[in-house]
């Protein structure tokens, strides 16, 4: 994929009837379906059940298996409440006889209420003094380790701007933040606002369990570190657009068990929250022989 119109594509899934619907998956250069994918395809199934004038306003899922890069999925909605504010959708993902996936969330009538929300940081570097994944691999494409070469040689819908540039082979605890601006490339115009959040649901999967390995990083890194998504958790607030840079600002409070866990909120240029995102990820270090 390399542009918005790629992307939306493969979110929106093919209507099999029954409130079933079908979809297929991109490489970004893992080896199994990539989490913000059936992330957002499910929002994209659940969406085409609810009255239109109802909008996303808080998910909460569980990656049960790692999704087959050949095989379609098929995306079941269940229809658990229609109320006179909210509508609430259970979705289940399946390849086969195999349930990969599961997600609720619920949608709500716009209403006027009470308004306030957390500051974005303050001095923050803009993107344009920050050097994008894109740029890394034209200038150290060459001393980077071999996998980190790979997962960024992929082509992608988005561009991404880390405030924080770690060297790879400097071996040393980080503190457990993590603050990366990102932009949709291609043509932002016609998005409406559920194809705005499947969208942004999709980006949330990126980068949030980096904040988690960055307390360890003297030791543990993403190539000796067996990762992967648990669950994810979003609420959305603000409509918004994409047609200008966007941060993600995650911390992680804590990592034990083999597990890790980072939230974050989701910023627009000009400071407007327009998400918050939680996730806990399987973090196993190399196991002792």
């Amino acid at each position: 994929m390399k542009n918005t119109t790629e992307l939306v594509n493969i979110l929106t899934l093919e209507d099999q009837g029954d409130n079933n619907f079908s979809g297929i998956s991109k490489d970004i250069g893992s080896p199994n379906v990539f989490g913000g994918q059936v992330l957002a395809q499910s929002l994209n199934a659940a969406y085409r059940t609810v009255n239109s004038k109802r909008i996303l306003h808080s998910l909460h899922s569980y990656f049960l298996e790692p999704g087959n890069l050949e095989l379609p999925i098929v995306y079941n909605v269940q229809t658990i409440r229609d109320g006179g504010s909210f509508s609430t959708r259970r979705v289940t993902a399946h390849q086969g006889e195999k349930t990969i996936f599961i997600l609720a969330c619920s949608f709500h009538k716009k209403e006027e209420g009470y308004e306030h929300q957390m500051p974005v940081k303050k001095e923050i570097k803009q993107p344009e003094d920050l050097l994008s994944w894109t740029d890394m691999l034209d200038q150290f494409g060459d001393f980077l380790p071999k996998k980190m070469k790979a997962f960024l040689s992929i082509e992608r819908p988005i561009e991404f701007k880390p405030v924080q540039v770690v060297n790879p082979f400097d071996k040393k605890d980080l503190p457990p933040v993590v603050d990366v601006w990102f932009k949709l490339k291609g043509d932002r115009s016609n998005l409406n606002l559920a194809q705005k959040q499947q969208i942004l649901t999709y980006i949330s999967d990126y980068n949030i369990l980096t904040a988690c390995l960055y307390p360890n990083a003297s030791k543990a890194h993403f190539g000796n570190t067996q990762m992967a998504s648990l669950d994810h958790s979003m609420w959305f607030y603000r409509d918004f657009d994409f047609n200008d840079w966007m941060l993600f600002s995650i911390e992680s409070p804590n990592s034990y068990g083999a597990r890790g866990f980072a939230c974050g909120n989701i910023y627009t240029r000009e400071g407007k929250l327009v998400a918050s995102v939680a996730q806990e990820g399987l973090m196993r270090p190399p196991r002792k022989k």
